[in-house]
């Protein structure tokens, strides 16, 4: 059984993402095209994740939970987790190593957080998708403290993407990479290829979604509530193509 699968989503929280897509018009809107596994990823941040905790079970879709993080080098990594709380730790960790320069609304954008009516719960402070201070090198481990999964995103577009700023892909504990076409035009060292939407505005919604080869019972055999067993979430990303 093969599930369709978004992993790269932003909401109301990014900056650069509309308003109009809070947690629970993500899911709507992912819901009504297929979409049954689905992960939230805003810049460096994973405060609508609680939302989107709450509402997924509603739409029927299996939730992933994390950010799209930036490093040092201006390479965006998303960083994926079974739970909440885990990613809200690790966002935690991350806000207290982002560079503190303060977000201007009028002119890049609102970073609110919302509840599951979308009742806005508070904004961020500092500008979101800046820079971390952590290298690419560093991400990977930092991510496993809390039991994350990490995967470059867009690996294959010209900018904030791993051969953007080092020309090549390299080497790391990478569960697979995210790419905006299959096959991309670079070497990617047989690593597992995904699509994701990165999706910022509603129209953006499963527009790349791919096939997850694994059943709803086998990513959470506990059950959706209890999260995704993140080994078995693995083991079905390997059975992707590869380049």
């Amino acid at each position: 059984m093969a599930l369709l699968a978004d992993l790269h989503n932003h909401s109301c929280l990014s900056p650069c993402g509309s308003l109009d897509l809070s947690p629970r018009a993500l899911l709507s809107l992912a819901a009504a095209k297929g979409v049954k596994v689905m992960a939230l990823t805003d810049h460096n941040s994973a405060l609508n994740c609680p939302a989107f905790s709450r509402l997924a079970p509603r739409y029927g879709i299996i939730p992933l939970y994390g950010m799209e993080a930036t490093t040092q080098e201006e390479i965006h990594i998303l960083c994926l987790f079974s739970l909440p709380d885990a990613a809200l730790s690790f966002g935690e960790y991350a806000y207290g190593i982002l560079t503190p320069f303060p977000n201007d609304p009028e002119k890049t954008g609102d970073q609110v957080y919302v509840d599951e009516d979308d009742n806005i719960e508070g904004e961020v402070e500092y500008f979101l998708p800046n820079a971390l201070d952590l290298s690419v090198d560093a991400i990977g481990g930092k991510a496993a403290e809390y039991g994350g999964i990490v995967i470059p995103a867009h690996v294959d577009r010209p900018a904030f993407s791993m051969t953007s700023q080092l020309g090549v892909v390299v080497p790391g504990p990478w569960a697979a990479l995210e790419c905006v076409r299959i096959p991309p035009s670079m070497d990617t060292l047989g690593y597992p290829l995904t699509t994701s939407s990165d999706a910022h505005y509603p129209e953006h919604v499963a527009r790349r979604p791919f096939k997850l080869d694994i059943t709803p019972e086998e990513l959470c055999p506990d059950g959706p509530g209890a999260g995704v067993d993140m080994a078995a979430f693995t083991r079905a990303l390997e059975k992707r193509p590869r380049g």
